[in-house]
């Protein structure tokens, strides 16, 4: 493809690193190990809860959705990385790459939602423990889980019917993948619209969350001050730190990304943080959870089938 701009687009071609070819072997490695910690890591999670009975409530129930979405959603994107890297030029359809756009956003706009669900069901557990099983019934919680899937759809699907996209002329992606915000340097007709209906799909995905996950939290360090033992304290902070650390990684990056000014051209830069927050990040969520959480730890013996030294 040239850069006429009459010239509609039908292919993209990736370039990763390209023009790094010792880098990019050396990223191909990296994230094939990334990608296979994390299907095991996040696999082992679902296995563990579905089958350990102590490991049947809301938190854990949230959790194994946690684990599931993040293998969907590395899976959406990691492996056309993986190939972007061994080949020389790398081509996607136009289809495909529209496809795997709307799937990784569905995927991440799913879980920002989800955060914020897993953040209420500890704030419940903390704030109103003797109505904890009534409020977070099993009804409850598969409600919550099945609107959690369900916005995500509707919230990725706004954008889409907001207006047409025309790509002309240049069809290069500085990507190892087709990414959502890179893709869009690449439309050459009127964005205006999309563009402001596209700043508020990212408050309602990005911010809103956020911010009630922090009002949450500020409720719920209020309530561990008022709990006088030790004890208390200490297994309700340690119940919501590793929820914290797993916000603060993804909505720090996803930020980064999604609320920076908008530029004409993909940065390197631009390329590590969405690798950040696609890959490393779910890949790094089972590893906090299960190191933070006796339970799990418990459940992950039994299920290999043997004890390791405290």
């Amino acid at each position: 493809m040239g850069n006429n701009s009459d010239t509609v687009v039908t292919e993209f071609i990736l370039l990763g690193l390209s023009n790094h070819p010792v880098a990019q072997a050396v990223f191909f490695w990296i994230i094939l190990a990334i990608y296979l910690i994390n299907l095991l890591g996040n696999g082992l999670m679902v296995v563990v809860i579905i089958t350990d009975p102590h490991l049947h409530s809301p938190m854990y129930f949230f959790l194994s959705n946690l684990s599931f979405l993040d293998i969907c959603y590395t899976s959406s994107s990691v492996p056309q990385a993986l190939v972007t890297c061994t080949t020389e030029r790398t081509t996607i359809s136009y289809m495909s790459c529209m496809a795997q756009i709307h799937i990784s956003l569905y995927f991440g706009t799913t879980e920002c939602i989800l955060l914020a669900v897993m953040a209420y069901d500890r704030f419940v557990a903390i704030c109103s423990p003797l109505h904890y099983s009534l409020i977070m019934s099993w009804r409850v919680c598969v409600q919550l889980a099945v609107g959690t899937w369900g916005s995500g759809l509707i919230l990725t699907l706004v954008p889409t019917v907001a207006g047409p996209k025309q790509f002309c002329g240049s069809n290069v992606i500085n990507h190892f993948t087709c990414e959502a915000q890179t893709v869009a340097k690449l439309i050459c007709a009127d964005t205006h619209l999309n563009d402001i209906i596209s700043f508020i799909n990212t408050v309602t995905v990005l911010i809103v969350p956020f911010i009630f996950i922090l009002m949450t939290y500020v409720r719920i360090g209020l309530a561990v001050r008022q709990i006088h033992s030790r004890q208390g304290r200490s297994k309700a902070f340690s119940t919501c730190s590793s929820h914290l650390a797993v916000v603060g990684i993804f909505y720090g990056s996803a930020m980064i990304m999604y609320l920076q000014p908008k530029s004409k051209q993909a940065s390197d830069k631009d390329k590590m943080i969405s690798v950040f927050y696609g890959a490393v990040t779910p890949m790094l969520n089972p590893l906090i959870y299960s190191l933070r959480n006796k339970d799990v730890k418990g459940a992950l013996q039994k299920l290999l089938g043997r004890k390791f030294s405290k």
